[in-house]
């Protein structure tokens, strides 16, 4: 699985720009806020339907602009598939693949499967449960697209009970109808958590008993307090939750540990090679970890960023085609 090419039109700080792909190693170098990771976002969102930054399209639009488009050649297995994507400020964006409007994201996850690693992924150790969940998620939702389904659907039931649970404090008829909620809850949410079982070691307990005994819990908080919502895992080294007490050095180790995973399961369960994205990573990591970042790509396609190519120790790998990036231009040097 390779991506052959990419065409932008009005994303972000670029007007226009197409561009072809080696199916090795693409370096872009060049100074801070030009533009490089721009391009790594629109390959991830091409793939996934969804920034790695969590922006919104309007916010991803060039200025004063009302539209953009994103246009992508990929291949498997020698067969070559076209993305279009059309993003819109008021809008939902529109898909096409090969020429053909799809209805539903689920159509076009796993068409494309990335893995995107980037010095923000610190916060996937560090910061709340929430982002740990954000990236079981997104890799899950690569991989198979009923998950995508059933985890729309439980977050569109999640959010309706949620409501329910506070309009009671003005109507208390409305308590009979969270058993409509809850047994859609319990649908949708039992899928998720089996599902999700195959990527951490989440535990599966009888969701739907927990869910009923915290009625009483959920109507005083007016919020749903059982089920995946909730879910979380730790990154631990013996019995030291690295979180909390593991130094900077061992949070980066384990987010680069957590990523290496991620490639290593995509290859297995999908039985090809996921494209890696690193944006800007090299420099955040000390040159042991860069070699055992380096030594792990072996032959996935792999995008990256930095600021100058002194950067690299040169005779580490091949850089198949180097591209130099300023001001929303970029040049191909090699």
């Amino acid at each position: 699985m390779i991506i052959k090419s990419l065409e932008l039109t009005d994303y972000r700080n670029y007007d226009h720009l197409n561009i072809e792909f080696d199916s090795g190693t693409n370096i872009f170098y060049g100074d801070n806020a030009q533009g490089k990771t721009n391009i790594l976002e629109a390959i991830y969102i091409a793939a996934t339907t969804k920034s790695h930054k969590g922006s919104r399209d309007s916010e991803i639009i060039g200025f004063g602009k009302d539209e953009a488009h994103i246009r992508t050649v990929v291949e498997n297995d020698g067969i070559p598939t076209r993305v279009d994507m059309h993003l819109r400020s008021a809008k939902t964006k529109g898909i096409a693949i090969d020429g053909n409007r799809i209805k539903k994201a689920a159509e076009l996850m796993g068409l494309c499967k990335v893995v995107f690693f980037s010095p923000e992924d610190l916060n996937i150790v560090k910061n709340g449960p929430s982002y740990r969940r954000r990236f079981i998620d997104m890799e899950l939702c690569q991989l198979d697209s009923f998950y995508l389904y059933n985890l729309n659907n439980y977050n569109k039931v999640l959010n309706r009970r949620n409501q329910v649970l506070k309009d009671l404090y003005f109507d208390r008829s409305l308590e009979d109808s969270l058993v409509i909620w809850d047994d859609q809850l319990i649908s949708y949410g039992t899928k998720i958590i089996e599902r999700r079982r195959k990527l951490p070691s989440v535990s599966e307990e009888d969701y739907e008993t927990l869910l009923k005994s915290s009625r009483s819990k959920d109507l005083k908080s007016k919020m749903t307090g059982i089920g995946p919502h909730r879910d979380d895992f730790s990154f631990m080294t013996g019995e030291i939750d690295i979180r909390k007490y593991g130094s900077q050095g061992q949070q980066r180790t384990a987010a680069l540990s957590l990523k290496l995973s991620e490639i290593d399961m995509m290859k297995k369960l999908s039985g090809d090679n996921p494209i890696l994205l690193l944006d800007d990573v090299l420099s955040e990591l000390d040159r042991k970890r860069q070699g055992f970042l380096l030594d792990s790509i072996g032959d996935i396609q792999t995008f990256i960023t930095c600021t100058g190519i002194d950067d690299f120790v040169n005779d580490r790998f091949v850089m198949n085609r180097v591209f130099y990036v300023e001001n929303g231009t970029v040049k191909q040097m090699s």
